[in-house]
């Protein structure tokens, strides 16, 4: 009895994991999990490649149509006794045939996104398996050569897209790199002006120190020294401005986090060759997220990219999106990165503190709401009538 009830479960369970199988081509959310994850078969570097590539296969497609090879048939075939009668119908049959196939196929390309490709891939060879089989009477069959090419073509219209969306990515960013070194340009624009107008007041101040006496002349000298700081932080301020926009790999590696908006072990590391690296950290702080950044480090690096990777590549592993690496954010504690942080930058000051103050004051209010909802129930009835 025993046997025969694990016979009989085993045979169940195969079909059940067949039907399951069978179901994932038609069904997203199952062919996702059943059918596994993409491994693409090309490497353009380019989508315009891809596009090329898509037209030289159905270029391939058509001429092994043209050349009645895409679904070969039995020529020798009579209806009534007429061969001519036979080739009709089998001709028809052929053009049925890649009608219902390549509609199948168009289909499937039509709607391949990331989450279904699999799926569609099975899909197509599960059309020709029906349509073969419902031939085979009539010794009609669809080539491999040509589901062959269907298939790439599917593969090459899915990664073709994959790659349009990476070119996206690659050229916000670009924008968003231009507009720094814009920022750069006219950071060391307004600060040679800066610099030449503390010039022009210190020259004005010293000339009339030169006419005055006295406590006049005290009060001169004490604007001619205070003049002659600013100058000397707007000169600083010149030269840094100068030096990051002639130094294409000159920048600041920020180390941030947001604990109100992503939880305690969230960490961001990028770069910014801003003049003020604080605007690039505010600017992610924005309406983007809920609550403003907490700054680790900043980490000035006449070569920022190095660094940065390097740190990425200590916590690559830790990666939040493992599918998109311009995703930087890392799942990782404050102990590590500070750990990183010395060995690769020993000079960089590290931050521990999450001042938060915008989630710790949220926390607040919505726990005073709370006592005041405590408060007004208890007072909703009396004690006794």
């Amino acid at each position: 009895m025993t046997e025969k009830l694990r016979a009989n479960y085993k045979t169940k369970r195969e079909t059940y994991d067949r039907l399951l199988q069978e179901l994932a081509i038609f069904d997203e959310r199952i062919a996702f999990a059943e059918l596994g994850v993409y491994e693409p078969h090309f490497d353009f570097t380019d989508s315009e490649a891809y596009k090329h590539q898509i037209k030289k296969v159905r270029s391939r497609q058509k001429a092994m149509i043209s050349a009645k090879t895409a679904v070969p048939a039995n020529v020798d075939w009579t209806v009534d006794g007429s061969r001519s009668k036979g080739q009709t119908m089998i001709n028809r049959q052929v053009r049925l045939t890649l009608r219902a196939f390549n509609n199948e196929c168009e289909a499937a390309v039509a709607n391949v996104r990331w989450n279904n490709v699999n799926a569609m891939e099975k899909r197509i060879e599960r059309a020709r398996e029906q349509i073969n089989k419902f031939n085979a009477s009539h010794q009609i069959e669809i080539s491999r050569s040509y589901v062959s090419l269907k298939l790439e073509e599917l593969q090459l219209t899915h990664e073709m897209r994959e790659k349009i969306k990476v070119e996206k990515d690659e050229r916000r960013e670009a924008a968003r790199l231009a507009r720094e070194e814009e920022r750069l340009t006219r950071d060391a624009e307004n600060a040679e002006r800066e610099e030449t107008r503390y010039e022009k007041l210190l020259a004005k101040a010293r000339a009339e120190a030169e006419a005055a006496s006295g406590e006049k002349l005290e009060a001169f000298r004490e604007k001619i020294e205070a003049l002659e700081r600013d100058l000397a932080e707007a000169h600083e301020r010149v030269e840094k401005a100068k030096s990051m926009a002639e130094r294409t790999r000159a920048g600041h590696v920020y180390v941030i986090s947001n604990l109100g908006s992503f939880g305690e072990d969230i960490i961001k590391i990028g770069l910014t060759r801003r003049l003020d690296p604080d605007d690039r950290v505010r600017e992610l702080g924005d309406a983007s997220v809920p609550f403003l950044f907490d700054t680790h480090a900043l980490i000035y690096s006449e070569d920022a990219p190095a660094l940065e990777s390097a740190l990425h590549n200590e916590f690559d592993s830790r990666r939040v999106n493992a599918a998109n690496p311009r995703k930087e954010f890392f799942r990782v504690g404050l102990d590590e990165i500070e750990q990183a942080v010395s060995r690769l930058a020993p000079d960089a000051n590290f931050f521990r503190d999450r001042e938060a103050q915008e989630y710790r004051e949220t926390l607040a209010l919505r726990n005073q709401q709370d006592i005041e909802k405590d408060k007004a129930a208890e007072t909703a009835f009396p004690d006794e009538l």
